[in-house]
């Protein structure tokens, strides 16, 4: 007999085959569902409130206060020591630039060791952060697989490389919505 018949082939001549099947080897446990609450928009009557802006039909207090998304960007900073340049993406991009800088916690390992950082190119007006993070990974990609020449040293040739690799960017991308502004520093 076949150490494992559920695997076996089909039977030889003369071979006496138990049938088993994995659901009667393996059993399984499930576990029983609990009653859960019906996930439902409407309000139960425990869950109104009698409060007078309730009663008027104004949303409450929370509602109307409700959070509107940051807008994202992606930001390219230059170290003002060494022809290096980075790219990131954020929503606020002043407590990006100081945690960059180590003046607050929380600033990216690989732009450690060019600080100080300036801004060099800010790109606004992104719908979401998947389009922000959409146009920071091309944006990086595209720099990463041009060829640069190494002849000529310093930040201005890295950023003309960055400035090439943005116009390549835009050829890929719809970029007509959004606002790119080059610092000089």
């Amino acid at each position: 007999m076949h150490p494992f018949p559920w695997r076996g082939g089909p039977p030889v001549a003369g071979e006496v085959r138990d049938e088993m099947s994995l659901s009667a080897t393996f059993r399984v446990a499930k576990i029983p569902r609990t009653a859960l609450p019906p996930k439902s928009c409407k309000a139960t009557p425990s869950s109104v409130s009698a409060s007078p802006a309730s009663a008027s039909g104004d949303p409450p207090p929370k509602a109307a206060k409700k959070k509107e998304a940051a807008p994202w960007c992606v930001y390219l900073i230059a170290s003002s020591r060494v022809p290096r340049t980075y790219v990131g993406v954020t929503t606020d991009f002043p407590r990006r630039l100081r945690q960059h800088n180590g003046e607050l916690k929380g600033g990216a390992k690989a732009s450690s060791a060019g600080r100080p950082w300036n801004l060099a190119c800010l790109v606004e007006g992104f719908t979401n952060r998947s389009e922000a993070c959409e146009f920071e990974s091309k944006w990086k990609n595209i720099s990463k697989k041009m060829t640069r020449k190494r002849s000529e040293p310093g930040l201005n040739a890295v950023l003309q490389h960055r400035e090439v690799a943005l116009s390549r960017v835009k050829t890929f991308l719809d970029c007509d919505h959004l606002n790119i502004k080059w610092h000089s520093s």
